[in-house]
């Protein structure tokens, strides 16, 4: 057996018991997958700003059979992470999986009328939010010698969208940092994805009919969906609960669009 395949079955042993952080976990996309992954056997560590949403989501994984703990956490905040990241250790010794999935929508509106309040926003939860949760994890997965990553971009990432420019900025940057950390530790044990979901069934995208009234402008192409309809957050789980396992063991560095054709 190589070096890589001691490596992967270290951090994949069962009997050690796989954990799993999940950023955004109180609704949505992240307590999908946190459903999911506490499915495959995951303790789950679920990391929310909001927390009766995250408190919600771990009584479901509890009602379920699983085991998870809330932390409440600003993922803008360097102390914040740096707390999350060694409760989880403390409690149970290791990091194997990261769902770096914290993310926020813009108000739509052309660039020229983009507050620099509103951009800021949306650089500092979807960019520095997600720098940060790969700064803190990547050094504990380096040390225990595995782990998956998995950032939660979107098909704002691949292409532009319409009216959302700091969306579409931040989306490229998430992209950007997914690709620089999968080829800074691809010898280490360490796999590193994006995921770049389309329309999901949420409630933040059950927002976006309201949003684009209120800006007075509605993009002629929206919605597109080509498969004719949004995914339900549980189809873009099980992409999340793939990435998490060792069925993708040979895949890093992917930008792999969950979109049902969309950006076809």
């Amino acid at each position: 057996m190589s070096s890589e395949e001691n490596v992967l079955s270290k951090s994949h042993n069962p009997e050690t018991g796989l954990v799993a952080v999940v950023t955004g976990a109180g609704g949505g996309i992240g307590r999908a997958a946190c459903l999911k992954l506490s499915e495959s056997g995951f303790k789950i560590v679920a990391v929310d700003f909001n927390t009766s949403s995250g408190e919600e989501t771990v009584n479901l994984i509890s009602e379920h059979g699983g085991e998870g703990l809330f932390l409440q956490a600003d993922v803008t905040k360097e102390e914040d992470v740096e707390r999350y990241t060694k409760a989880t250790v403390e409690a149970y010794g290791r990091i194997d999986v990261f769902f770096n999935n914290a993310g926020v929508l813009q108000k739509f509106s052309l660039l020229e009328n983009l507050e620099t309040t509103e951009f800021d926003r949306v650089m500092n939860v979807n960019v520095r939010g997600s720098f940060l949760g790969l700064k803190k994890v990547l050094a504990i997965m380096n040390a225990q010698g595995f782990g998956s990553i998995i950032n939660t971009a979107s098909t704002a990432g691949i292409r532009a969208e319409h009216s959302m420019s700091a969306y579409t900025a931040s989306k490229h940057a998430v992209i950007g940092l997914t690709k620089a950390a999968a080829i800074e530790y691809v010898r280490k044990g360490i796999r590193v994805n994006a995921i770049c979901p389309g329309g999901v069934d949420t409630a933040l995208t059950q927002s976006v009919p309201m949003m684009m009234q209120e800006s007075g402008y509605t993009p002629e192409e929206f919605p597109n969906m080509r498969i004719g309809r949004f995914a339900e957050p549980s189809e873009i789980a099980e992409m999340v609960d793939f990435l998490a396992s060792d069925k993708s063991r040979y895949i890093t560095g992917s930008i792999i669009a969950v979109d049902g054709g969309l950006t076809l």
